[in-house]
């Protein structure tokens, strides 16, 4: 199988030095003068450092991608699909990226049973360009089709695919449930862990934070109720039990890549809490406290 990997950032860069490595033929779509030669791997996935290809164009790949894999930021995706499109009856694509929107515009451009949704759920750094730190891993990255048009088959080899090339990987039917599984978990931990700049561990300690984040989870349960939205957990009370006692140990001394993000005046905060904000508009629910953590990023964004 052949790949491009869209987005070159913390997450690309593990995609296209994992997969190279392993010997698939990968290359990596990067924007203008962000070329790169090698990617220098780091972390609890082991070290390494791996000759990559890049290219800054579609009129410059010289392979037939299978698979098309989005790893670009979620205020980006519009702009990649629209630089991809040409690609859409020719190749599949993997979603993998933060949020809520991003599968629904991507099967707009490439078609139901051509989109693949993955819920990615390590955190990797970029500490340089071209040099990656994988820092923590919750779970498996989870990959499925939502529309059931896909082989099963297919999805399980392709999971088995990027297992051996180092990425832990399985195939769920109910792929878009983790989705959600991991929404409510951004949208708890990733806004408030950039303003306050602490890790997840830290803002679970902290009594106000606590507070502020059971909050956040019980406004995103009445949206996606209201929404008739499926999630594995019947209420905000049993999500809160999971995500106190399994979800933030073993990510506890991570901080969010939010963080770095707003640093940068530019941060994923629509496709998260702003998203939910505006699925309870359409629903009659108000989002008070998400409301409040988006004008408190987007303030933050605008002092950076």
């Amino acid at each position: 199988m052949k790949f491009l990997i869209v987005g070159v950032g913390a997450l690309g860069s593990v995609y296209l030095s994992f997969l190279t490595r392993a010997g698939y033929q990968a290359v990596g779509l990067v924007k203008r003068g962000k070329a790169l030669d090698f990617i220098r791997v780091e972390g609890i996935w082991g070290s390494f450092q791996q000759r990559v290809k890049t290219v800054d164009s579609l009129d410059s790949l010289d392979i037939k991608p299978d698979l098309i894999i989005l790893t670009v930021k979620a205020y980006d995706t519009e702009r990649a699909l629209e630089d991809i499109k040409e690609l859409k009856d020719k190749a599949l694509l993997m979603v993998a990226q933060n949020g809520y929107g991003n599968y629904e515009k991507a099967v707009r451009y490439f078609g139901e049973g051509r989109v693949i949704l993955s819920r990615v759920i390590f955190g990797a750094k970029l500490l340089d360009w071209g040099h990656v730190k994988i820092t923590v891993c919750g779970d498996d990255v989870v990959l499925g089709d939502p529309s059931g048009k896909m082989e099963e088959d297919f999805l399980k080899d392709l999971a088995k695919s990027f297992s051996k090339a180092g990425i832990p990987t399985r195939y769920e039917r109910d792929v878009y449930k983790y989705l959600w599984d991991k929404i409510l978990y951004n949208c708890a931990l990733n806004p408030l862990g950039a303003l306050f700049e602490k890790t997840y561990g830290e803002l679970a300690n902290n009594p106000y934070t606590k507070q502020i984040m059971d909050s956040v989870i019980e406004e995103v349960f009445d949206v996606i109720r209201a929404s008739q939205i499926p999630t594995f957990w019947k209420d905000a009370e049993e999500y809160k039990r999971h995500f106190y006692e399994n979800l933030i140990p073993p990510t506890a001394q991570h901080y969010p890549s939010m963080l770095e993000d707003i640093k940068k005046g530019k941060t994923e905060i629509d496709a998260l809490n702003g998203a939910l904000v505006e699925l309870g508009e359409k629903t009659g629910i108000k989002a008070y406290t998400n409301q409040l953590i988006v004008k408190l990023i987007k303030a933050k964004e605008k002092f950076s």
